[in-house]
């Protein structure tokens, strides 16, 4: 069933309802009037026909000061204690007509004498041309007076009231009914014009939105909630998209990476199993080939391995690192791999900060072996440690080429070469950056990468200090220590 069928359904009869129960209001409430008002036309005009029926003064309502103001077909008798007739009936009729004896009211076989204080109204069927009487029952000295009005006037009043409720009543249900609709319709026309929308953006386009999308009303409301929604379901499926297009370029990148060395050692084997009377030194060289290639296979499945652990939010270790011993300790490797280098270190103040010691090793190790790998022979590489407002601030200047122009954005991705034509001896698999901003992440951190002023380019580690916070917490299962990580 529709919503507009409900609330039809639900409005139009709660209408029929309140107009029945205003009708019968109205009706009771003129009825209970006009009864009133005769009663107290019957209790005022008693006593002067009491007086006339006593002294047979009845006939003409007109004719007599003591019938003044009593409608025509008035009847009365006086009855005695017993029930024995002592005056009447009468009944009063126009002047020059005889009263018609069929026309009387249909009185109850026995009648009680009431209080002189406190006389009885009641009604009653009527005989001849009158259908209704009110009658009064009064003590007139001890005797049993009855008087009756015909309420032929009254209930012609109220018929006419019925008919003209019943008909001002459908006028109004049919009125009512049509503007319901009309109104219902028009109020819920913006939600199917939503729902037309949703359909299409859900079949075809998602950076549709509906309409309309306020906060006057509430269907606006309910517009402005369905956007975010969509808002938010149309950034789900573009990042869902992304992800899926960088796991498609990352196993299709690892799978690359990993087929040259496979290749290479099957190579090698193959050429082992065909010529088994090859000379002790190329045996030698073949097995060396062979075992430099599983080791550079190796490295590079730690290294997924790791960023899969790190994607995954595997905890690191939680420990007080002195970030002024790492800087000294990587700066003194660097040196003893490129001995011919100015490897310095500047040091502003001794910082320590809470993780993984090992990791954010790897982390600095990555950066300056990335600053060896790709500047010139002699190029000068700089350590700096500082302080930065609530972080630790790490930067690795180099004076090297720099990063092309539009390649800064996508340095940390895997597996990602600034030059691609670059050999994987010079330059490795292309993810030392990517676990270095994966461990820098994991600890809070912030990575970027900016042109050196003088030339060259400086890459720079943001962590947030912190107090050590009671316990050590260690990683239940430590992700293994890699100590080559390699980026372009």
């Amino acid at each position: 069933m529709s919503l507009r069928l409900r609330l039809l359904l639900t409005l139009v009869p709660l209408f029929i309802v309140g107009l029945v129960v205003a009708d019968f209001g109205t009706f009771t409430a003129l009825q209970s009037f006009l009864v009133s008002r005769t009663d107290t036309q019957l209790f005022a005009g008693h006593p002067a026909l009491a007086g006339a029926l006593q002294g047979h003064g009845f006939g003409d309502p007109g004719g007599g000061p003591g019938v003044q103001g009593m409608p025509v077909q008035t009847w009365a008798e006086l009855l005695d204690s017993g029930g024995n007739l002592l005056a009447g009936p009468r009944t009063l009729v126009p002047a020059g007509t005889n009263p018609d004896p069929a026309t009387h009211p249909v009185l109850p076989t026995s009648l009680t004498l009431p209080s002189v204080e406190h006389p009885s109204y009641f009604t009653v069927a009527g005989a001849g041309t009158v259908g209704h009487y009110r009658v009064l029952l009064d003590n007139e000295g001890g005797n049993l007076l009855v008087v009756a009005i015909p309420l032929d006037d009254v209930q012609s009043t109220l018929d006419r009231l019925l008919l003209l409720e019943a008909g001002i009543s459908g006028g109004v249900t049919i009125l009512l009914l049509g503007a319901t609709w009309f109104l219902v319709r028009r109020g819920l026309r913006p939600l199917q014009r939503m729902g037309a929308t949703a359909r299409g953006i859900v079949a075809s386009d998602m950076s549709r939105r509906v309409e309309p999308a306020n906060e006057t009303t509430e269907v606006g409301r309910l517009g402005l909630a369905l956007n975010t929604m969509l808002d938010q379901l149309e950034a789900a499926f573009a990042e869902r998209a992304a992800s899926e297009q960088r796991l498609r370029h990352f196993v299709s990148d690892a799978s690359h990476e990993l087929r040259t060395p496979l290749t290479s050692m099957r190579g090698y084997a193959e050429l082992l199993r065909r010529n088994p009377d090859m000379s002790t030194a190329d045996i030698v060289l073949a097995m060396r080939r062979i075992e430099d290639e599983a080791q550079r296979m190796g490295i590079l499945v730690d290294d997924l391995l790791l960023l899969a652990r790190l994607d995954q939010g595997r905890p690191l270790e939680r420990m007080p690192v002195d970030l002024e011993a790492m800087v000294r300790d990587a700066v003194s490797d660097a040196r003893v791999i490129d001995p011919h280098r100015n490897i310095t270190a500047r040091v502003s103040a001794p910082l320590v900060v809470i993780g993984d010691d090992a990791r954010l090793r790897q982390a600095l190790g990555n950066l300056l072996r990335n600053a060896l790998v790709h500047t010139p022979a002699g190029t000068s590489v700089e350590v700096e440690l500082r302080h930065t407002g609530d972080d630790a601030v790490l930067d690795v200047v180099d004076h090297g080429p720099g990063i092309p122009a539009g390649n800064a954005e996508r340095i940390f991705e895997r597996f990602y070469r600034a030059d691609p034509g670059r050999s994987r001896d010079q330059g490795g698999s292309g993810l030392g950056l990517s676990i270095a901003a994966a461990i820098v992440g994991a600890h809070g951190g912030r990575i970027s990468v900016h042109p050196t002023p003088s030339g060259g380019s400086t890459f720079r580690i943001e962590l947030p200090l912190q107090a050590v916070d009671g316990d050590q917490v260690v990683d239940p299962e430590p992700v293994p220590a890699q100590a080559d990580g390699v980026e372009a």
